[in-house]
């Protein structure tokens, strides 16, 4: 897979949660919605669709306080370009 994509791949250590610095941040996020054991089956796609746009509507610092939204915006215009 590595080769077709022609991409690095990366497998962090079991238990070391500062290898997987965006997985860990995104989990913080999602937990502002949905504590721990939440039960998914008892969430809506609704509920589910409604954070993902919120999450990717909220500046990052590491985005030089864009959005995920605009950022991928701007690239797929690049693309087109």
């Amino acid at each position: 897979m590595t080769e077709a994509l022609k991409a690095k791949v990366y497998f962090a250590d079991p238990y070391c949660s500062w290898q997987r610095g965006l997985n860990e941040n995104t989990n913080g996020l999602l937990r502002q919605y949905w504590p721990k054991k939440t039960d998914f089956k008892k969430v809506s796609q609704k509920s589910v669709s409604s954070v993902i746009v919120q999450l990717n509507n909220r500046p990052r610092k590491k985005l030089n306080y864009k959005t995920p939204a605009i950022k991928m915006a701007e690239y797929m215009a690049a693309i087109v370009a």
